[in-house]
């Protein structure tokens, strides 16, 4: 079969279906509308996509009804006031006029000190923020990378940090290379354990089924509490 993306209704779920060059069959739910993914391998037929479906109903309007339930947040404007979390603590926002390089201070007080420009715009603020983000994160990710590659006894070619949308990290197998999500930035510090613990645990275990889980419960026994953490809003 080729390639390519279409519609498929199963039991009156549109499901949309990816075609592409791959090993694994991957079913995804979006926010903000629970809107359902399913990427498959070429070979996959649509019979065997509707028993998987039917099969993960329960799964899949779990996540919906979850994505639901959460409140819909509006892009921050970037001002002096606004809430914002590092590391799972969060600051009150404070704007300060600053003619030289545009830098945050964040110095233990419940204020996140963002020095800019009077004229700089919303986009402008958050490229700031995110960049300081990212560094945030580059401090503290080798060393986590370092000690739990220790005790799994698994190696990562690379890493890196990138806005995603649906997803905390991803393992590229082949590569060996692991990618973290930026917004893990204002999550606590045992949630940025779990989603490193979790892409390296793909070292070993390709996919979710029970054998991964046996790798997080004797790597991490408290990984489901952290991933429930992870995914709560606002941060923890």
């Amino acid at each position: 079969m080729s390639g390519g993306i279409y519609s498929l209704i199963v039991d009156g779920l549109t499901v949309e279906v990816v075609r592409k060059a791959i090993g694994t069959l991957r079913l995804s739910v979006h926010p903000p509308d629970g809107r359902v993914r399913l990427a498959v391998p070429l070979a996959v037929g649509d019979g065997e996509i509707r028993r998987l479906i039917r099969g993960k109903l329960d799964w899949i309007q779990r996540q919906q009804a979850r994505l639901a339930a959460q409140p819909s947040f509006a892009p921050p404007a970037m001002v002096s006031g606004e809430n914002h979390y590092v590391l799972g603590q969060r600051y009150r926002l404070q704007i300060v006029a600053y003619d030289g390089p545009p830098r945050i201070r964040c110095d233990g007080t419940d204020i996140l000190e963002l020095f800019v420009r009077p004229e700089t715009t919303a986009t402008q603020r958050q490229q700031v923020l995110d960049t300081w983000y990212r560094a945030q994160l580059r401090q503290r990710i080798p060393a986590l990378l370092a000690h739990w590659q220790s005790i799994m006894g698994v190696m990562t070619a690379e890493w890196g940090i990138k806005k995603m949308k649906t997803r905390w990290g991803s393992c590229n197998i082949k590569a060996r290379r692991v990618w973290f999500n930026l917004e893990l930035a204002k999550k606590s510090a045992p949630c940025l354990e779990y989603v490193v613990v979790h892409e390296l645990a793909h070292l070993l275990e390709r996919n979710h089924g029970p054998r991964f889980k046996a790798v997080m419960d004797r790597y991490l026994p408290d990984w489901r509490s952290r991933r429930e953490a992870l995914n709560r809003i606002p941060p923890d």
